[in-house]
């Protein structure tokens, strides 16, 4: 059984057995929630990657103080960068759903995008990002990853069109004579469209920026859908390739 999983987001000056630690008041009410006491095991990670064996050594309402144990060799990550940039919807809790899938299957950075049927609201964004953010500490806690994935704040539809990653997939259900190159283990940056899809001028301009357009299939996916259909489909070839 694995034990619970806690980020924390600044690493000790001094990270060596026996050092005493503090979780944040975010870590302390999810350990509240999962009834851990004093003796209790789990683990810390750090954002920089730094993963830690730890026990509970006192507890006192939301102050909770943690001994490192020893630290954890492990590297749960994959060898290339992987990026998602994933729609901006009319209905920004819609993004909920979908951040959690992405951060588990190994996602490291997460680029919302305001593609021209976005309905965006910048205020309600600004608003929603501290939710999207602990959606994606709490799933790289449940997932058990070794490092946290970077939220982005959103960025216009142009950023896509130089993209430094060449390695680029879009989800389209249009037909194409672009022949399908196979993936290889190196970056690799992925897209799809917001409700009501791609303009016809969004998905020329990503043809000719050379992103490579990807069929999930006979059926259109729904946009809270195509993201981790993208990613599970990426990830099943990294896995056969080389983690």
């Amino acid at each position: 059984m694995s034990l619970p999983r806690f980020f924390l987001p600044v690493t000790p000056p001094d990270l060596r057995e026996g050092v005493l630690v503090a979780l944040t008041l975010e870590a302390a009410r999810h350990a509240q929630v999962l009834r851990l006491r004093p003796g209790d095991a789990l683990e810390l990670a750090w954002h920089q990657g730094q993963v830690w064996a730890g026990d509970v050594v006192s507890v006192r309402g939301f102050d909770w103080v943690i001994r490192l144990v020893r630290p954890l060799d492990e590297n749960r990550e994959w060898s290339v960068r992987i990026e998602a940039c994933i729609p901006i919807l009319a209905q920004l809790s819609a993004l909920d759903d979908v951040l959690p899938g992405l951060v588990e299957l190994g996602v490291q950075t997460i680029q919302p995008i305001i593609f021209e049927r976005s309905e965006y609201d910048e205020h309600k964004t600004k608003g929603r990002m501290d939710r999207w953010q602990r959606i994606c500490e709490r799933s790289a806690e449940q997932s058990h990853r070794s490092r946290l994935p970077e939220l982005k704040f959103p960025e216009p539809m142009d950023y896509l069109l130089d993209h430094p990653i060449s390695q680029r997939w879009v989800a389209y259900e249009g037909k194409s004579t672009r022949p399908h190159d196979p993936i290889q283990l190196q970056d690799f940056v992925f897209t799809s469209g917001p409700e009501g899809g791609f303009t016809s001028g969004e998905i020329s301009k990503l043809l000719e920026a050379q992103w490579q357009p990807i069929s999930l299939g006979g059926s259109i996916l729904r946009a809270v859908t195509a993201p981790c259909a993208l990613m599970g489909a990426a990830a099943l070839h990294f896995s056969s390739l080389n983690r």
